[in-house]
């Protein structure tokens, strides 16, 4: 994670680092697509896993 957010320690905020943090969690589950997962986000992958349970 600290590879794809710019880090650094210039006065940042807790609030901001968190903000990033979510930030980076929403886009990692729900935008980013996976070649391994067929060219889907992984939370489309999940949900085609649920409704084929």
């Amino acid at each position: 994670m600290k590879s794809t957010i710019k880090y650094s320690n210039n006065g940042c905020t807790r609030q901001a680092l968190v903000k990033m943090i979510e930030d980076y969690i929403d886009y990692y589950n729900n935008k980013r697509l996976q070649r391994n997962l067929g060219i889907l986000t992984p939370m489309e992958k999940h949900k085609i896993y649920l409704q084929a349970a």
